[in-house]
């Protein structure tokens, strides 16, 4: 089970509704449903510009981050092949991220379902395989470090 996103990117797309947390290499193949401009946040490692899109397939949607230069470069109602992406959890949600490594090309639009046959669901994300490092710092851990 561990090896198996390694044996997917390979391969034949991923179904959406299959993805889990912590997948690499990822392959999917989908009509992006929703697709907004880049904007920029801040994260530990200082200012990065993302855009957030939805992307579906046959089997269902996911949420897709799209990181740095990838930021922007998809568009509504557009047939895509994502490769190289991988996966994270965020609220409960499987969530796709799209980066450096990955590539994004448009397919045919036979490819793909159309918006109105994509279902509205989403794969989830068990609360058990959350880090719990991502959560310790809500409950107002120390610092023992202090300037």
């Amino acid at each position: 089970m561990e090896r198996e996103s390694e044996e997917e990117s390979g391969g034949n797309p991923v179904n959406i509704i299959d993805l889990k947390p912590g997948m690499e290499h990822v392959k999917i193949k989908g009509r992006v449903l929703e697709a907004g401009p880049p904007k920029v946040i801040q994260t530990k490692k200082g200012p990065r510009t993302i855009s957030n899109a939805v992307i579906g397939d046959s089997t269902g949607r996911v949420e897709t981050t799209l990181w740095g230069e990838k930021a922007g470069t998809i568009k509504e109602g557009q047939a895509v092949e994502i490769t190289g992406a991988w996966t994270t959890s965020f609220r409960g949600k499987v969530q796709l991220n799209v980066g450096r490594s990955s590539e994004v090309k448009e397919v045919s639009d036979a490819e793909v379902p159309q918006p109105s046959e994509v279902p509205a669901d989403s794969p989830t994300a068990p609360e058990e395989e959350r880090r719990p490092g991502f959560q310790g710092r809500r409950r107002g851990g120390f610092r023992p470090r202090r300037g």
